[in-house]
């Protein structure tokens, strides 16, 4: 298991060709070539409708302001999605990650401005609590052995109950935050770049997809990370704790809903209970469209950015071509079908 997942890649394309044979055809071809390759497709997706709506909509599609606008408005699906995709990988899903944003977030807010402690104490208490959550389903999954679908969904409404518990179903408003806590929305800031307003949490959230991926590429946990979704049996007999591979990848997925928290109330300005209920299924949507395999073991962290991308330029496209939300929202929909139906046709490559 010292093998990076660019060497397994390599023996799985030369096995993969033996199995073809030398009378591959042009679909097989395309069809090993994506299973080497999973962020190919949503990148080709991509450069599509980035070129499509620039010749529908016109100069106003690449205007440096509405770009950056894109990246903005995919910030929080970005950051959600890193905890997603680790997840995911490891052959699971997590039904509750935008509960526990939200729940941080609340957590943040009111260490800040109910009891008066300093804001980076109310950042470390949030983390905290994402963390202990993220604990709470890894000991379900890992240790219970519950199916990550069922334990997740329980938790959701769990953590969903205590932010409105705990929240007392109340906002706290923008204004309270900027004078007693301006570090909550620090990342919220933007800066000014040939006339593009790039905010902070844009920059963060990048930085972020950067160190996943070196943890996912180049150290012996990501290795086994990826081992423990493709077969956690075969990873097992290696010498590979599973069971604490699980365990980690949920904690740190915990963390990275805290760090998500701190990105929302940035993009808010405010803390509300009520805000990121659709996150679930957004960061859903953008892995898969982002080409990870919902059966774990194959994927990038970058597809992930790629598929939070692809639904970000899909709904400000057709948001400038005044398309009715409920049609962008179909058209996101086909979108995942879409990118289920061919993740299905690569893992028959193997079959």
């Amino acid at each position: 298991m010292s093998s990076s997942p660019q060497n397994s890649q390599s023996d799985n394309s030369r096995k993969l060709g033996d199995h073809f044979g030398h009378e591959a055809g042009f679909g097989q071809r395309i069809q090993l070539y994506l299973h080497n390759h999973p962020t190919a497709a949503p990148f080709f997706v991509l450069i599509i409708a980035i070129a499509f709506f620039s010749t529908l909509v016109g100069d106003r599609f690449f205007h440096p302001f509405n770009l950056s606008l894109v990246l903005q408005q995919v910030t929080i699906i970005g950051v959600i999605g890193i905890a997603q995709t680790l997840i995911i990988l490891t052959a699971g899903i997590d039904l509750s990650v935008g509960a526990i944003m939200v729940l941080t977030s609340v957590v943040m807010g009111r260490v800040a401005i109910d009891f008066g402690l300093p804001a980076p104490i109310a950042l470390l208490a949030g983390l905290s609590v994402g963390a202990l959550c993220g604990a709470v389903n890894g000991w379900l999954v890992s240790k219970i052995k519950l199916p990550p679908f069922i334990a997740t969904l329980g938790t959701w409404n769990v953590f969903f109950a205590l932010n409105l518990w705990y929240s007392n179903s109340q906002t706290i408003r923008s204004q309270v935050l900027a004078q007693e806590a301006p570090l909550l929305q620090w990342l919220g800031q933007t800066i000014d770049v040939f006339g593009a307003r790039i905010a902070y949490s844009s920059i963060f959230m990048l930085l972020l997809f950067v160190i996943v991926w070196y943890a996912l590429n180049w150290t012996a946990w990501g290795r086994h990370v990826y081992a423990t979704g493709d077969d956690p049996d075969a990873a097992r007999l290696a010498g590979i704790r599973t069971k604490r591979i699980l365990m980690s990848v949920y904690i740190i997925a915990g963390v990275i809903c805290g760090l998500a928290a701190w990105v929302l109330i940035g993009r808010i300005g405010s803390v509300s209970p009520q805000a990121g209920y659709t996150a679930n299924l957004d960061s859903i949507t953008a892995v898969v469209i982002g080409g990870t395999s919902l059966f774990g073991g194959r994927g990038s962290i970058f597809g992930t950015l790629i598929g939070a991308l692809i639904v970000g330029v899909f709904r400000n496209g057709l948001a400038l071509l005044g398309v009715d939300v409920l049609w962008q929202e179909f058209t996101v929909g086909i979108l995942i079908i879409v990118a289920v139906s061919i993740d299905q046709w690569i893992r028959r490559v193997a079959a």
